[in-house]
């Protein structure tokens, strides 16, 4: 191979890394927009059928398998009567080969349940894990421990005049 097709080859792979980067990058910020909006539909596409999640905070551990069985703890979760906000930033993000890739993403939340009049705001690390199978990019791991978490209780938010999950969350029996 001359020098030039080695050159070229190489911006290949080079652009093809940053857009496969990009495209993670575009999941996970997805991700953290279709939770806080209940967009359930939307969500199913990020992951992967055989999805494992591990979130650990102060006040809660979901271990979960599987796409079903987290989107339907998502759908419990962040219901009618939740207000969630999820930022993700500071990805680190490296691809491992053309189907594999793994990041880092910095968590900072807050979540009021109203039902139970109590608000959560913390941080966490993600590590997450993506597989690219037919073109596209899913979470195939997920998991974070908190770096912080603060429970309120008695809380409710003031003055909200917005509730976007109550439109769209699953409604409480």
């Amino acid at each position: 191979m001359t020098d030039i097709a080695q050159e070229l080859a190489q911006l290949k792979h080079d652009v093809q890394v940053l857009k496969d980067t990009e495209a993670v990058r575009n999941v996970k910020h997805a991700y953290f927009r279709c939770v806080d909006t209940a967009n359930m539909a939307e969500l199913k596409e990020l992951f992967h059928p055989d999805v494992k999640v591990h979130f650990k905070g102060g006040t809660y551990e979901w271990v979960l398998n599987g796409r079903d069985e987290y989107l339907e703890a998502i759908a419990n979760g962040f219901h009618s009567e939740a207000v969630g906000q999820h930022n993700g930033h500071h990805p680190e993000i490296e691809i491992l080969s053309e189907t594999e890739a793994v990041g880092t993403w910095y968590l900072h939340d807050i979540f009021w349940n109203m039902n139970e009049k109590k608000r959560t705001n913390g941080t966490a690390l993600y590590q997450d894990k993506y597989l690219k199978t037919d073109g596209r990019w899913q979470i195939i791991e997920s998991s974070y421990e908190r770096i912080y978490e603060i429970v309120d209780t008695d809380i409710l938010p003031q003055n909200l005049t917005v509730h976007l999950l109550g439109k769209t969350g699953r409604k409480l029996p």
